[in-house]
């Protein structure tokens, strides 16, 4: 993005500087004795794995939170920590992976909550609206500015939450994973914004586990481990394995470990679901250590098809059978006592107790009894298991799920899903928010859930996941099937033609 390669760190004063910056939670080293500088102009990417103290650090920077020790300055000046609000008065503005707007007011009152422009007294709505609209245009959105926040799509409300660091002056914006939740067109559209904030002399510090978008948009990348500096290089001096490595401290032989098998008979046959608005006669099969990938653009039907076999949004018309057994699914219990577990895209507001204990949060599904109360060793035990063999980096497994990153949030969840002995799976995103090496990790439990003859549907966004794990990719598009492809005729041209309609219509097979 920027020339940062042509201004040396010696010649031009740093945004912001942070000297041997340290962070420590109950029990946890979160950051240890970080020392960076961030420069006008360039995209900075902080790389690393779940728990390596990258959304920590950009914490501190945004006075989120406040270091144990070590000292932050922000154009020169120390950083007294007094809370965002000073952050963002000294022109540092950050967007949550979970955005901070609200819902039910306008693209233009969420722009300029607490510094409406007027006096005495009376806000000028007019005036208001009139810089709304020049923000908008600075970040590339062409929605009223008079539209309810809730009405727009994910990809939209981010350029809001920029669009808000614009309006308080930032020169420093920083960005938690804000392509978690987008398609690749809406990512791209993201980059380009990015770019031209950068040449405008705006410094962005980026986070990021995705290898493509770091080698795509980033002018210098800092890996951290276990809370330290590992190394901090322009992105143009790594290739992908050395990044990979200096992440994880070894090699990953493999970021999609995946044996394809003969599949055996089908397990989950759905067929012609309708829901008014979301559905139209859809449908799909899995078969036993088969898996089925869904792909298409943000609204196509993916999760609302996956909703409604788990029975949380259950279809007005259609069938599904379980080995083939009709079976009636009006809610999600009906869903779990038939044998499906469905791993939400929403983790926080569908799949967790945030303020429970892992061992709580594991065993939730399924509890372990002793006369007729809860066998809390059993419980304590189980959730061991699960930490052991999904690596959940937790200290004790009594610790509220709130704590932990989101990728080991992720793996909480997953934990429950198996401990209810579901044979029939449904992951949405289950990679978002993980590193690289968790990536890996999931992705090889996934073969081996497989291998032991579970059905399982993957939806992702990111189609090299999806290219790489499953056996057969089905493409949505306005809440319709529109194409099957089978591994040797996978390309990300034919799945995005059949996404967008830009390459007519495959039929799906019987």
């Amino acid at each position: 993005m920027g020339e940062f390669a042509q201004v040396g760190e010696s010649e031009v004063e740093p945004l912001a500087r942070l000297t041997e910056v340290s962070k420590r939670f109950p029990g946890v080293n979160a950051v240890t004795e970080v020392s960076l500088d961030i420069f006008g102009g360039e995209v900075h990417v902080f790389a690393g794995e779940n728990g390596a103290g990258k959304s920590t650090l950009m914490k501190i920077l945004a006075q989120v939170d406040r270091p144990t020790s070590g000292r932050v300055e922000v154009a020169g000046a120390p950083v007294t920590h007094r809370g965002p609000a000073e952050a963002r008065r000294l022109g540092v503005a950050m967007v949550h992976q979970e955005f901070a707007l609200a819902p039910d007011l306008t693209v233009a009152e969420n722009l300029f909550i607490g510094q409406e422009p007027g006096g005495f007294g009376w806000i000028r709505r007019g005036r208001e609206r009139a810089l709304a609209r020049e923000l908008l245009r600075r970040v590339g959105l062409g929605v009223r500015e008079t539209r309810a926040v809730r009405s727009l799509s994910t990809a939209e409300q981010q350029r809001v939450e920029i669009a808000k660091a614009l309006a308080v002056d930032a020169r420093l914006l920083i960005l938690d994973e804000p392509t978690a939740s987008l398609t690749e067109r809406e990512s791209r559209e993201l980059f380009t914004v990015l770019g031209e904030l950068t040449a405008q002399g705006m410094a962005v510090c980026y986070i990021s586990h995705r290898l493509d978008e770091i080698f795509a948009i980033g002018d210098r990348v800092t890996v951290l481990r276990d809370g330290s500096v590992v190394t901090t290089v322009p992105v143009g001096g790594m290739d992908e394995s050395a990044l990979v490595r200096s992440m994880v401290g070894r090699e990953v032989d493999d970021l999609y470990p995946r044996t394809f098998r003969e599949p055996g008979p089908v397990r989950l046959e759905a067929r012609g679901l309708e829901r008014p608005g979301a559905l139209r006669h859809a449908g799909l099969t899995v078969r036993a250590g088969e898996i089925v990938g869904l792909a298409g653009l943000v609204g196509a039907g993916r999760t609302e098809l996956a909703r409604s076999v788990f029975g949380a949004e259950p279809a007005t018309a259609g069938s599904i059978r379980l080995d083939g057994r009709p079976v009636r699914i009006r809610r999600p219990r009906d869903a779990i006592a038939a044998g499906i577990g469905y791993l939400t895209e929403s983790r926080k507001s569908d799949g967790l107790a945030l303020q429970l204990g892992v061992d709580v949060n594991i065993t939730l599904g399924r509890l372990p009894m002793r006369g007729g109360l809860i066998d809390l060793r059993g419980q304590r035990r189980v959730a061991e298991h699960y930490r052991e063999s999904l690596g959940i980096r937790v200290p004790r497994v009594d610790r509220a799920v709130s704590l932990l990153s989101g990728g080991n949030q992720q793996k909480v969840v997953l934990a429950r899903i198996l401990r209810t002995g579901a044979e029939v799976l449904l992951f949405d995103e289950p990679g978002r928010g993980m590193d690289v090496a968790a990536k890996s990790e999931m992705f090889q439990q996934l073969d081996q859930l497989a291998a032991e003859g579970r059905a399982i549907v993957l939806i992702s966004s990111y189609l090299p996941e999806l290219m790489n794990m499953c056996d057969r990719i089905l493409v949505l598009r306005a809440g319709r099937v529109v194409g099957e492809l089978e591994r040797e005729e996978y390309s990300e041209q034919r799945i995005v033609a059949l996404a967008t309609g830009a390459g007519g219509e495959h039929e799906q097979r019987d």
